[in-house]
């Protein structure tokens, strides 16, 4: 089917435009950055895009159409103007959890998007927004202030777009249209290896550091300079003394060979980890794809048995002839004598759910998926974490469908993974309700990692370092905390810069709002709002100028709807003292600060203060105490992401204030030991009458608060 833009062209009577993929945006075409992006994106509408003839949740939608010059094919790119004020969500979560809470809700948010192949016949879905399957999805405001949401090329199922494509056509795209500064949530992985981490080594930036994205914002209160230094540390570890710490350790001996053989290829020229993993990647990328991804991995042996039929059948009469047959039960059985405090029909759904995840996956990992990988990948359709690491836990050797799971630790990175095996109609004749064991017979032998010859597969040996040196090394909590650090900052910012040198017609200047105009502190924003880029003529006055101001700030701004500028410090009476290029100060009128759409960061008060050094949101999970209602990560209060959370939690400041308050009351009576750990309760109760949870500090008669 065609791309629903052409049937619509086809009605309307007109050509479609086209334009190539890989030069879109290239020398200023089809559009040249010129301003700023409201008036930009503005422009490309008008000129390079199709109106559809339907909309989303009232939204208009247009349609731009790109060859791909080397797979022939029409890549469709989606545009989708969002009225933030008629918007379910006016504001932006991403702008809160990348530190731009302080930036005034802008009127209009624009989505791009470039649907997942097998959806480019098809119109967009009411909940396009929602997805994260999509080639491409990028959402700029109107003010230029925007994020690159969602990538997925071949190792996200495209057929037709690589990642680097991708990311390089948007940022074509973003230079097109004026954009001022893009953030990324870097979670880009190539099969097991976190790219952020095994790229910041390697090069000192993530993967996205090639198109200039840098350091914008850590997690648990990680900054720049804890991110440069974790970078630095890694990298500059000696390669001989990495021999030398892993010299008593049971992996020596393959990580040695891995490392002197590339040593050897590289004559002598590699010293520190950032030189070695620099090398390999040069290596890999210059590999062809059938060395790297072959048939038959290279890292992977069969069983010494021989290889038998891939049929399966099913002889009961075996069992008791050979009791130590590997048994396989049907999972629906297994679940209904699990005695699980959830219904035996969520725990099937959860196991149908963890089994089409590995058979989405199985042709790009044919041998299995990690643990951590399979959870990650369910977790889109199931909330309950702790639901899904109860399920996991029992899947080993059931049967699913028409699916066997079975699961295996590799013996190099000591990792779980699973995997899956098809079964012919004979296996779904099981019996869900039958209790006893099944053996199936004539299963291929489940192929195991066992090491090869160094430089055998580069990917193999990357994963050997990655998980060795950069995940475990041994006896350093310095690499450790290091490792974390990097794993810890995943956004990062793209700016451009902000003035056209090249443009001498014109007069530009970047305008904001005199501060004492907005009451901030009300907000909790400690920073200004990023100023305006506001064009005028050579020849405008003083007047043209105020009128300018007010107009791009009217037409960006929901609380600006009604300003009128009353002063400009910097300009009095004569323009031709003020030069371009110069920052200016603007008084008025008409802010709409009872308006609920005032910053990104929501009307709501609350407050972070987590031992991280954490203060604001930054998109990681939190909790908050009951008494002082401040929030935490609950990774920072010992409460791991597969936890559920407590209905009642007290954080240690209030227990140590709640402690002082009894020592003052009951002493010399009473010693009360100091309180470090905060208490994870279960229920009011616990906190204000159980001697389970407080008894050991406070006498039964002083639980009153």
């Amino acid at each position: 089917m065609p791309v629903p833009i052409i049937e619509t062209c086809r009605k309307r009577k007109r050509k479609p435009k086209v334009y190539s993929l890989q030069r879109f945006g290239e020398d200023g075409f089809p559009i040249h950055r010129n301003g700023n992006f409201r008036d930009q994106i503005r422009v490309f509408l008008r000129d390079c895009a199709e109106v559809e003839d339907y909309d989303i949740r009232g939204m208009p939608v247009w349609c731009t159409l790109f060859s791909h010059e080397t797979k022939s094919s029409l890549v469709p790119l989606y545009i989708v103007e969002e009225n933030v004020i008629q918007s379910s969500e006016p504001y932006c979560d991403h702008c809160r959890c990348t530190g731009w809470s302080n930036h005034f809700v802008s009127k209009r948010k624009y989505h791009f998007i470039i649907p997942i192949d097998s959806e480019w016949s098809l119109p967009l879905e009411e909940d396009a927004f929602d997805f994260q399957t999509h080639a491409l999805h990028g959402l700029i405001h109107c003010n230029g202030f925007g994020h690159l949401l969602c990538v997925n090329g071949m190792e996200g199922g495209s057929k037709y777009l690589c990642g680097r494509e991708i990311v390089e056509f948007w940022d074509r795209i973003c230079n097109s249209l004026g954009a001022r500064m893009i953030t990324v949530e870097d979670l880009a992985k190539k099969r097991d290896l976190e790219l952020r981490l095994l790229y910041g080594v390697a090069y000192g930036h993530s993967w996205f550091g090639r198109w200039g994205y840098k350091f914008c914002r850590g997690s648990y209160g990680v900054t720049e300079s804890d991110y440069e230094n974790a970078i630095e540390l890694l990298g500059s570890l000696e390669l001989d003394q990495i021999e030398c710490d892993f010299s008593e350790l049971r992996q020596f001996k393959v990580i040695k060979q891995v490392i002197r053989y590339y040593r050897e290829m590289s004559e002598g020229h590699l010293k520190t980890v950032r030189d070695l993993l620099r090398f390999m990647l040069i290596i890999k990328s210059h590999a062809s794809p059938q060395k790297l991804l072959p048939t038959t991995p290279p890292l992977l042996t069969d069983s010494p048995h021989q290889k038998r039929s891939n049929r399966l059948l099913l002889k009961k009469s075996d069992v008791a002839d050979n009791d130590k047959s590997p048994k396989y039960r049907n999972y629906s059985s297994v679940a209904a004598n699990l005695g699980s405090r959830w219904p035996v029909r969520r725990l099937i759904f959860a196991a149908e759910v963890i089994v089409e995840s590995l058979k989405e996956m199985k042709a790009l990992k044919p041998n299995g998926m990690t643990r951590q990988d399979v959870r990650d990948s369910a977790r889109l359709h199931i909330g309950d974490t702790g639901l899904l690491d109860y399920v996991l836990k029992s899947m080993h050797n059931v049967v699913v469908g028409d699916v066997l799971v079975r699961r295996y630790v590799d013996p190099i990175t000591r990792i779980l993974h699973y995997t899956i095996q098809e079964l012919d109609d004979a296996m779904k004749a099981i019996e869900p309700k039958k209790e006893e064991a099944v053996v199936l017979e004539e299963i291929t032998p489940l192929r195991i990692f066992t090491p090869l010859k160094a430089g055998a597969d580069v990917y193999g040996d990357l994963l050997l370092l990655y998980t060795n040196l950069l995940l475990n090394y041994p006896e350093s909590e310095l690499v450790r905390s290091a490792t974390q650090a990097i794993l810890d900052s995943k956004h990062f910012v793209k700016e451009w810069p902000l003035w056209d040198d090249n443009n001498d017609k014109v007069l530009q200047f970047v305008c904001r709002i005199n501060p004492s105009l907005i009451d901030l502190r009300s907000e909790q924003i400690t920073e200004l709002p990023p100023g305006e880029l506001v064009t005028v003529p050579l020849q405008a006055t003083v007047f043209d100028l105020k009128q300018a101001i007010e107009d791009t700030f009217r037409d960006t701004y929901c609380i600006l709807s009604n300003f009128v500028v009353n002063e400009i410090e910097e300009v009095k009476e004569d323009m031709s003292l003020t030069e371009s290029c110069s920052a200016l100060t603007v008084r008025g009128h008409g802010i709409d600060l009872e308006s609920k759409l005032k910053c990104q960061g929501g009307c709501d008060t609350w407050m972070v203060k987590c031992i991280c050094r954490a203060r604001d949101d930054d998109g990681e999970r939190m909790i908050s105490c009951d008494v002082c209602e401040v929030w935490q990560h609950t990774r920072c209060c010992g409460i791991d992401d597969s936890d559920t959370l407590p209905p009642l939690f007290v954080c240690s400041n209030c227990c140590e204030e709640f402690a002082e308050q009894q020592r003052k009351v009951l002493q010399p009576k009473y010693e009360f030991p100091s309180s470090e750990n905060m208490f994870l309760i279960e229920s009011a109760d616990d906190f204000f009458g159980d001697q389970r949870c407080l008894g050991m500090i406070f006498p039964e008669e002083t639980y009153l608060l």
